[in-house]
């Protein structure tokens, strides 16, 4: 009963998720190290 735009739908979502899961792991551990966000030293 899955269609392809509900898949498709889907993979976009997990997609989305996993990025943005990405970046809040690097911020907390950015402001943990008090490094910039996006390049430069990381300690």
């Amino acid at each position: 009963m899955w269609t392809k735009k509900r898949i498709i739908i889907l993979v976009v979502v997990i997609l989305i998720a996993a990025v943005l899961g990405r970046l809040g792991v690097r911020a907390v551990i950015n402001l943990m190290v008090g490094g910039t966000l996006f390049g430069g030293n990381f300690l």
